[in-house]
Formats: C-alpha cells, sequence, structure tokens
C-alpha cells in the first residue's frame, strides 16, 4: 500500500471534472433568480389569499432572496474591486 496520496493532485481528486470559473458564476446567479423569482411568485399567491402559502414560508423565501442577491452583490463589488487593482499594477 503506498504511503502517499497518488489520487491527489493540487487537493482535488484525479478524474473529477474542472469547474469553470464562468460556469459557477452562472450558475450562482442562476440560483438567486430562481430564489427572487419562487419568492417572488409565493407572494402573489399570498396576496391572492392562497391557503397553501403561510405567512411565514413567505416572509423566509423573501428573506432568503434578499440574503442570496446581497451575497452576489457583495462578490460582484469584491471582483470589480479585484479588477481594478489589477489594472491599475505597474508592470
Amino acid at each position: 500500500m503506498e504511503g502517499g496520496t497518488g489520487n491527489v493532485v493540487s487537493g482535488a481528486p484525479l478524474g473529477a471534472p474542472k469547474l469553470d470559473f464562468a460556469d459557477a458564476l452562472k450558475s450562482s446567479l442562476d440560483q438567486v433568480s430562481a430564489a427572487q423569482s419562487a419568492s417572488q411568485e409565493m407572494g402573489k399567491k399570498f396576496a391572492m389569499g392562497d391557503d397553501s402559502v403561510n405567512l411565514s414560508d413567505m416572509m423566509i423565501s423573501m428573506q432568503k432572496a434578499s440574503i442570496s442577491f446581497q451575497t452576489t452583490i457583495q462578490v460582484r463589488n469584491k471582483l470589480v474591486s479585484a479588477y481594478h487593482d489589477i489594472m491599475n499594477m505597474q508592470i
């Protein structure tokens, strides 16, 4: 039996698919959009008097959508800041 980690290169197992940054970003944005859409739909159902939607579920859904949106904004701000830092570096 080998004593090393023969299956692992740089912390990632061999054969694991590489995650593209653009794909990860798009997936994250799609999840935020889906959370906002679900929250809006739940709010509409509650406003129309649908008995299957209660106030606490609607409020939790709205808060989850808000938190995910705020997190996305903060990540975007960090990316823009890093981009500006890189662009202002002297070579």
